[in-house]
């Protein structure tokens, strides 16, 4: 199936070669018997294997495949992975700060925990950058962060941070303050609680703004400086919607308030996807592999994704890890291939279109020149079940190598 010339762990390899197979670049047409020069952690070329220069040097690794699919490590739009850590209960369980409903000046970053094992199946699994952040108790979360999936200083995986503003619409924040005696107990609770917040960072900036032109002293709000990338519309909030009231409520927000968003979730997306795709709005969908635990997703469905990508929504997939785990998001892929989206699109969801969504597309997502080394080579389609993860590679390092871990070749 493939061949391993030469090797090296440890470290960022000064140049590297994967030749053979079909790469699949997601920014233009498929490659057959291709080659990529990776230098430096970034891909340095890409063509068919007559069209680059391949003379590799004795101590330069080479990764040869005879039959398989070589890709942009696969991206993770929306989970909480580190945050809600696998089998630590409430110790390892910091994705909610459920005292308060406006919390925007958390920051993901302070919470993930690299050592949580879902880092290590996501790797396994061929992904290599996340998003990741607070969950959907709060009317207000925190900070989102893109990541990549392996070392062990969060500093260091930092691709972009923050990257979103996490809010919630619908059940969620009603049933955790709710029961607190205190709102919001209502949707109409939410929806004005963030508007006030947003009036609020809107004058904030305002204020700041002219203190700058001017001159004069200003004092830093901390509460409010968090907010000033979502009113500079440079990230967008990162919106908990399952339900069509609330995806419209999100919407008419956001539009009074000029912001960028992603509708995550979309679990009724499907339901109005021509005014979704007239409004313009990115939809993370999922977790559709999970159950449908509570009356707001009661229509979750894999079609949704296909129904709304063919609407002419601009669509990613997402597990919600740990709802459904990280290392099923290719399958994900696959089940709402199988309910009617295209293949391709398919393929789009979990690499070049999370990666837009996410607004890290200019480092990853595609094989482009330029562009970080993160590659995902597989013996087939990873939408499908018996396909084997043969290598992940991360910024030009082989961080998972089928064979040296133990899984044998696999292959077709």
């Amino acid at each position: 199936m493939y061949i391993r010339k030469a090797a090296q762990h440890g470290g960022v390899d000064e140049y590297m070669y994967i030749v053979g197979g079909m790469i699949k670049t997601m920014a233009d047409a498929d490659i057959e018997d291709g080659c990529i020069r990776i230098e430096n952690g970034k891909i340095a070329e890409i063509g068919r294997r007559d069209e680059v220069e391949f003379h590799p040097a004795a101590h330069e690794p080479v990764i040869e495949i005879k039959h398989g699919i070589i890709m942009p490590g696969i991206i993770e739009a929306h989970c909480h992975m580190g945050i809600t850590e696998e089998k630590k209960g409430m110790e390892g369980d910091d994705c909610n700060e459920t005292v308060e409903p406006i919390t925007p000046y958390l920051k993901a970053i302070d919470a993930i925990n690299t050592m949580d094992a879902a880092f290590d199946d996501a790797v396994r699994a061929g992904i290599t950058s996340a998003m990741i952040g607070p969950g959907s108790s709060n009317v207000v979360g925190g900070q989102f962060a893109f990541v990549k999936t392996r070392g062990r200083r969060v500093d260091d995986l930092i691709v972009k941070a923050p990257a979103a503003m996490k809010v919630a619409f619908g059940e969620n924040p009603k049933v955790n303050y709710s029961g607190q005696g205190k709102s919001p107990s209502t949707r109409m609770a939410i929806a004005a609680m963030l508007r006030q917040e947003l009036t609020r960072a809107f004058a904030y900036e305002e204020k700041k703004r002219k203190a700058e032109c001017s001159g004069e002293d200003f004092e830093e709000d901390f509460a409010l400086e968090c907010w000033l990338p979502v009113v500079r519309r440079e990230i967008p909030l990162k919106a908990h919607v399952h339900r069509v009231d609330d995806i419209f409520t999100a919407i008419r927000i956001a539009k009074e308030f000029h912001l960028k968003m992603t509708l995550d979730h979309c679990s009724e997306g499907h339901l109005i996807a021509d005014e979704l795709a007239a409004e313009g709005f990115p939809a993370i969908v999922g977790p559709d592999l999970a159950s449908r635990s509570k009356i707001e997703v009661q229509n979750m469905a894999f079609k949704t994704v296909g129904l709304l990508n063919q609407a002419g929504v601009m669509t990613a997939i997402t597990t919600d890890h740990p709802v459904s785990l990280i290392q099923s998001l290719p399958l994900c892929a696959g089940l709402a291939v199988k309910s009617g989206l295209a293949l391709e699109e398919g393929y789009k969801a979990i690499t070049i279109s999370a990666a837009r969504i996410c607004g890290a597309a200019d480092r990853v997502g595609s094989l482009e020149i330029g562009k970080d080394a993160d590659i995902a080579i597989f013996d087939g389609n990873p939408m499908e079940v018996f396909t084997k993860t043969l290598y992940t590679i991360i910024d030009g390092q082989v961080v998972y190598d089928a064979e040296n871990a133990g899984e044998g070749k696999g292959g077709k």
